[in-house]
């Protein structure tokens, strides 16, 4: 396989210039009287798998679609791959990118292999067959690229749109919720696959609904509901936005459970939210855990279980989108 046709070529090359993969700096966007976007600014380092999380019209599709060349900002200004977002500099952003959207788009009375060789003249790529091949066997099609995709389910069909965005070997990789329709083995074939060009130094940006892909996949995400909200690293938001809790389980319920946390250093608050289950606001689990465990044995508790409660990234999630945090930066 020649280096034009190895996924991570472009990468290496945006990588060597030092810049992050994405600049955006106070993108807004209106259409009419509605407002898609409203004044965010993120970065998106190379390499990196970043989210894009939101309820439905938060403006996830028109942050890809600005960033991706197709409409223009209201105000504000992006860079990608370096480049300063422009019409003038619209067809050098798009030599360097790729966008898979949540519709494939693909022509349904022509074969698999026939959709790609017909895109990869549209990018006016070389090496055409050696590209098809590499990208079909990454999405695991290349025992269907003579079937008409009109033929294929919605997975397969969302599996060939992603195998032609990987034909052009972008830089930069906008995923649209890539995943949509696809079974959980076919859905983890695509995390495997975006962790692979993780490797290569793709940058990907993906939107998706299943927050618990989100969790598996991305170094960040930002939740945005037009506004910015949040933007980090999933433990860095669960420990910003949630206290630390351990829950304890016993056979049954304390004589006087306020006396026995008492003398546990490092228990704020407790609640006991049924009958011998209690959940206590700590400062380190890990130091509160062995203490509290032989003080609950020494006062003649049978102890179930102990453990540090995890709040998930559809906890932070619903924390902002549920409590009217859309006027938060």
């Amino acid at each position: 396989m020649t280096s034009s046709t190895t996924f991570g070529s472009k990468a290496a090359r945006v990588r060597a210039a030092g810049e992050p993969a994405l600049v955006v700096e106070h993108l807004t966007k209106h259409f009419g009287s509605r407002i898609a976007l409203d004044d965010v600014c993120f970065e998106v380092e190379q390499g990196e798998v970043f989210g894009l999380l939101g309820p439905n019209g938060a403006g996830k599709t028109t942050m890809i679609r600005i960033l991706g060349t197709l409409i223009k900002p209201t105000f504000g200004n992006a860079t990608v791959t370096g480049i300063s977002l422009s019409r003038e500099t619209g067809s050098e952003i798009r030599a360097r990118i790729s966008i898979m959207p949540e519709t494939p788009g693909l022509y349904l009375r022509l074969t698999v292999w026939e959709n790609l060789e017909c895109f990869a003249g549209l990018y006016q790529l070389s090496h055409v067959n050696e590209r098809i091949r590499k990208a079909l066997a990454s999405v695991n099609l290349a025992d269907r690229q003579n079937e008409l995709c009109g033929s294929l389910s919605k997975g397969l069909r969302q599996r060939v749109a992603l195998a032609r965005s990987l034909l052009s070997d972008p830089a930069v990789l906008f995923l649209d919720e890539p995943t949509s329709g696809l079974d959980p083995v076919a859905a983890h074939e695509v995390h495997d696959l975006i962790g692979a060009l993780r490797e290569h130094g793709v940058t990907t940006l993906v939107t998706t609904h299943r927050l618990e892909e989100a969790e598996r996949l991305c170094d960040r995400v930002a939740i945005v509901n037009t506004k910015l909200l949040l933007v980090g690293k999933p433990d860095t938001l669960r420990a910003d936005l949630f206290s630390r809790k351990l829950e304890v389980r016993l056979s049954s319920r304390l004589r006087d459970p306020s006396r026995v946390f008492s003398e546990v250093l490092g228990v704020k608050h407790w609640e006991e939210p049924e009958a011998g289950s209690y959940l206590l606001d700590v400062e380190d689990p890990d130091l509160v855990a062995p203490p509290l465990i032989r003080t609950l044995v020494g006062c003649g508790a049978d102890v179930l279980a102990v453990g540090e409660r995890r709040h998930s990234l559809e906890d932070v999630y619903l924390q902002l989108i549920g409590d009217g945090a859309g006027e938060r930066k």
